[in-house]
Order: C-alpha cells, then sequence, then structure tokens
C-alpha cells in the first residue's frame, strides 16, 4: 500500500475487524465518478469482456464510492452514480479513488442460524454465499444521502420474500472492511426456525422474478470451508460465532 493510499485510509480500523458503527452519513454527489471519467475507455473494454463471457450481465446504475472516512465509529462517505461496468472494472484492481460501501441484514434464526443467499451462476458474484444484499443505486437515495436501512430492506424482501418488519432488529450497525470494501451491517432476528426460513424462502423463488438467487443456506458456524464465501461474510461470522458480540 502506498503512502497515498495510506492517507486515504487514515484512522480506520484494522482489515477484518468488526467495529461498533454510532453514524452513518453517506451523501451522493451530482456528476461523473472521477474514476469513471479517468478509466472510461478501459471500463468499455472490459465490459466488452465481461459480457463475452456471460451475457446475462446488465451495466445499471449504482452508487459508488468515491471517498470513505471511518473514525470514532462514524462512517461519512461521498459518492456518485455510476454504471456497474465501471465498478466491474474498478473490482478488478481495487485502485485509489474508489470505494464499494454495501449493507447486510444479517438475519437471525429463532433457532440461533445465520441466514444466507448463494447466488446464481449467471451473477457477478457466481456461487458466492452472503447475506441477502445488493449494491445501494438511484432508489436507495432520500435527500442526497443513501438510505442504508431501506436498501437493506428492499434487498432482503426481492432476494428472499422476508420483510424486516417481522423480525426484532437489535440496537446499532457495525462495520467491518478489506482491501477498500466497506460492509455495514445490523442483527435482524426473526421469529422463526431455520428450517421455517429456508422454506419460506424457497417458496418466494417459485414466484419471483427475481433469478439471481440460487438457493438459501443456514450457518450455524465461523467455519470459513463450510460454503463458498463471500470475503466480507467471513469477519461477521467469526464475530457472531466466536462469542465476540
Amino acid at each position: 500500500m502506498t503512502v497515498s493510499e495510506q492517507n486515504d485510509m487514515a484512522g480506520w480500523p484494522p482489515e477484518g475487524t468488526v467495529f461498533p458503527v454510532s453514524h452513518i452519513d453517506l451523501a451522493v454527489l451530482p456528476g461523473e465518478h472521477p474514476f469513471h471519467l479517468r478509466e472510461l475507455t478501459a471500463v468499455r473494454e472490459n465490459w466488452a469482456r465481461e459480457v463475452h463471457a456471460n451475457p446475462a450481465l446488465f451495466d445499471g446504475r449504482m452508487v459508488f464510492q468515491h471517498h470513505v472516512s471511518i473514525r470514532d465509529g462514524v462512517v461519512k462517505g461521498e459518492a456518485y452514480i455510476a454504471p456497474f461496468s465501471t465498478f466491474l472494472w474498478w473490482r478488478k484492481q481495487r485502485a485509489q479513488g474508489g470505494f464499494h460501501l454495501f449493507a447486510f441484514a444479517v438475519a437471525i434464526s429463532s433457532d440461533g442460524a445465520l441466514i444466507a443467499i448463494r447466488m446464481a451462476p449467471h451473477t457477478a458474484n457466481p456461487g458466492q454465499v452472503y447475506c441477502a444484499a445488493g449494491s445501494m443505486d438511484e432508489s436507495d437515495i432520500v435527500d442526497g444521502h443513501c438510505d442504508v436501512e431501506g436498501n437493506m430492506r428492499r434487498e432482503v424482501l426481492e432476494e428472499t420474500g422476508l420483510d424486516l418488519d417481522d423480525a426484532v432488529v437489535e440496537p446499532g450497525y457495525y462495520g467491518t472492511h478489506l482491501n477498500r470494501s466497506v460492509t455495514l451491517f445490523r442483527i435482524f432476528r426473526f421469529p422463526w426456525t431455520a428450517e421455517d426460513m429456508l422454506r419460506r424462502i424457497e417458496a418466494h423463488m417459485l414466484v419471483s422474478e427475481e433469478d439471481e438467487v440460487d438457493g438459501a443456506v443456514a450457518i450455524r458456524s465461523a467455519d470459513p470451508s463450510a460454503h463458498h464465501y463471500s470475503a466480507a461474510m467471513l469477519p461477521i461470522l467469526a464475530w457472531y460465532f466466536g462469542g465476540d458480540k
């Protein structure tokens, strides 16, 4: 990591640790993301390769962070709306000038399992297992800022059919980060067993137009080899099942 990159992330907690979040302020600015403008030719060339390999990809518009600061539990960011193709190119190099920030609603069953989804083969994260979630987009912007809870509610409902209003939410958010990717998460405890929740999700998949989810799993340990986990899941599993919460 260069000195410039270190300054870009000055004051951040160590990578892979879970920390409490006391305040979230994620502004979305007008105009184009500087990384998008700087890398436009490379973005287009990479997108052509990505679509050739996976024609199901869709170049939607998403909230892509430019600056993020994490200090004393306060997470602040400045983002722009950018094409998904720009994010995919950035993700290959994790270049300075960009951050990926997303939110997990950590769904817990009445018998203590963490309920996650497995992504379908045609998605940008094929086979990966993580909490039902998606990058923030224009529908998640309220008064020029990201509505984190609104994003979580929408994504969980779309992907699983579960309504976060049916859960008891634990107070406060937590965060973790790895390789310029920031995860904000909150614990939601549902009144149903893991078996019941998986059954509900499977029934939803039969009638849903959402085709990005390949199935749901009940996680009962921090074993990193139990599933093909997204890297963002590992610190959360270690924290939750390791008894540190």
